[in-house]
C-alpha cells in the first residue's frame, strides 16, 4: 500500500493553520507554527496561491483563505442534509422576522455558518456562508455549547468582543444552563456592539443537536423597550427549529 504524500500533508496543514483564526499570518508565522523551514512554507504557499487556495495581501505580504477553497467547501455545505432541510423554513423565518437568519453547526469549537438568508430588505448586506463565529458570544453557538455532550469550555479566560462579552468559563456555564432549560439562546450585544441574536436548536431523529437556527439585527428591532428580546422573534425562532427538526425526524408527526 503506498504511503502518505508528505508534501499534502503540509498543505493541508498550512490550510488548517490558516482557517483557525481571524488574522492574516505571513511566511514566518506559519514556519514557526508548523515547525517547518522558510522555504519549504513559501512553496507551499506559492502553489496554494496558484490554483487559489490562499491569497497573498499585497500591503502586508501575509496569506489567508483564497476563495477557489470557499467554492469547494461550499459544494460539501450544499449537499449538507442539514441545510437542505431546512432551506424552507429559513426563508419563512426570514420573512415572518423581517431579520437575517443564519444556520450553524460546531466546528472545531466555533461555529460554521453553513446557511444564510439575507434580511427581507433592500440593505447592502455581505453573504455569511462559510464564516466562523466565537461559540461563547453568539446566540448559535451557546445553543450548540449548551447541548454538545463532549463540550468541554476550559478554564482559561475566553475572547472579548464588546463590554457584554462573557469571558468567564463559570459564567458561561451558568448561562449554558439556561439555554437547556427554555430551549433558546440570546445573544446581546456580546459579539458585535448594538446588535443581538436569538437562536434555537435543531435536533435529527436520534434527537440529537446537529445544528442551530437564528436571527441577527440591531438591538432596537430585536428587543423590546425593557431591552430584553421580542417573545414573538423567539416563538418564531423557536418555532421554525421544531419544524427542521420534524424534517429531520425527530418530531414523529
Amino acid at each position: 500500500m503506498p504511503g502518505l504524500i508528505q508534501s499534502i500533508e503540509r498543505a493541508a496543514a498550512v490550510l488548517r493553520l490558516l482557517a483557525s483564526g481571524a488574522r492574516k499570518m505571513g511566511v514566518g508565522e506559519l514556519a514557526t507554527a508548523l515547525d517547518l523551514p522558510k522555504g519549504t512554507v513559501h512553496g507551499i504557499l506559492r502553489t496554494l496561491q496558484h490554483v487559489g487556495f490562499v491569497e497573498q495581501s499585497p500591503d502586508t505580504g501575509k496569506y489567508q483563505l483564497g476563495p477557489a477553497l470557499f467554492h469547494i467547501g461550499s459544494s460539501y455545505l450544499d449537499g449538507n442534509e442539514l441545510r437542505t432541510r431546512a432551506l424552507n423554513w429559513s426563508d419563512s423565518l426570514a420573512g415572518r422576522s423581517r431579520e437575517s437568519v443564519r444556520i450553524g453547526t460546531l466546528h472545531e469549537g466555533q461555529v460554521l455558518v453553513v446557511h444564510h438568508v439575507f434580511r427581507p430588505d433592500n440593505s447592502s448586506q455581505v453573504l455569511e456562508v462559510g464564516a466562523l463565529l466565537p461559540a461563547h458570544a453568539s446566540a448559535l453557538g451557546k445553543v450548540l455549547l449548551a447541548n454538545d455532550p463532549v463540550g468541554e469550555l476550559g478554564e482559561q479566560p475566553l475572547a472579548r468582543f464588546t463590554e457584554a462579552t462573557v469571558t468567564e468559563p463559570e459564567r458561561l456555564a451558568e448561562a449554558l444552563e439556561d439555554v437547556r432549560r427554555r430551549g433558546w439562546a440570546a445573544d446581546l450585544e456580546e459579539l458585535v456592539e448594538g446588535e443581538v441574536s436569538l437562536a434555537a436548536p435543531i435536533r435529527d431523529r436520534r434527537t440529537v443537536t446537529v445544528g442551530a437556527i437564528g436571527v441577527s439585527g440591531p438591538v432596537e428591532r430585536l428587543c423590546d423597550s425593557a431591552g430584553e428580546p421580542r417573545t414573538d422573534l423567539v416563538s418564531y425562532v423557536r418555532e421554525a427549529a421544531r419544524a427542521i427538526s420534524r424534517e429531520l425526524g425527530a418530531i414523529p408527526w
